[in-house]
């Protein structure tokens, strides 16, 4: 069942997306060559809890840590661990944060230290996309109209998009209805109505968009090894159009 919020349930929302940002600001400076995923993943820990938050994904459904760090052809979900990151690595940084009963969740991709411009365009391709939707959103708009748009750009821009996973509604869950698929169809779905909140997540991968998971029950790969990029914001739609709760102006 769909859930739509109210104005103030928007504002708590927001609240949670005001730390996933100072979480960002943080991490952003510190995904250099050297560095470990668990040392980023400390890092988000600490400003979350300073901030009077709480992670959201640690402990959810038995995920280890606070925050989603994928490596290259990991498209999402992958665990922090010791590993160094290497100059040219692909980084996808995904975090969520529950403050006051209500959820946030974003998600960037970062190049480590290097000007890589194919590598760039892929990382580049998935905000893009979102923002290319978003600038064309209309209040007559259904989920698919969402998602075909997304699909279209980031299919004219050479690359493919993942469809095994896909973003959700947010509020009192950090997964809640209706899903969010990153293709699809216009007219499909449900509507965006005002008090709707979406966490929005095109991933797109540089070859085929099928994908697997390992061993780990987590880690989410492309199934012929090639790059993959995400981004993710969550966007309340209101009476006056949308509202970028997440939105960091962080790359």
């Amino acid at each position: 069942m769909i859930e739509l919020k109210s104005k103030r349930e928007i504002q708590l929302i927001q609240e949670s997306g005001e730390i996933i940002r100072k979480v960002m600001k943080a991490v952003k400076p510190v995904v250099v060559e050297g560095v470990t995923a668990e040392e980023l993943d400390a890092i988000a820990e600490r400003v979350i809890l300073e901030n009077g938050g709480e992670p959201a994904f640690k402990g959810y459904r038995g995920f280890p840590k606070t925050a989603c760090i994928s490596l290259n052809e990991v498209v999402v979900h992958g665990i922090p661990d010791k590993r160094r990151l290497k100059k040219g690595d692909i980084v996808s940084f995904d975090v969520g944060v529950k403050k006051n009963g209500f959820f946030a969740d974003s998600a960037r991709t970062w190049l480590v230290g290097t000007m890589d411009e194919k590598k760039q365009k892929l990382i580049d391709t998935a905000k893009e996309a979102l923002d290319a939707a978003l600038a064309v959103y209309q209040p007559d708009w259904r989920i698919g109209d969402l998602s075909q748009a997304i699909q279209k750009y980031i299919e004219a821009e050479g690359f493919q998009v993942v469809r095994d996973y896909a973003g959700h509604g947010i509020g009192r869950e950090l997964h809640e209805d209706p899903q969010v698929p990153n293709y699809g169809k216009s007219g499909r779905g449900a509507k965006l109505e005002p008090g709707l909140v979406l966490a929005i997540e095109p991933m797109v991968t540089e070859g085929h968009y099928a994908v697997e998971t390992l061993s780990d029950g987590w880690t989410v790969v492309t199934k012929d090894r090639k790059n993959a990029s995400h981004y993710e914001d969550t966007i309340a739609f209101t009476e006056d159009g949308f509202i970028n709760l997440t939105g960091t102006g962080v790359l």
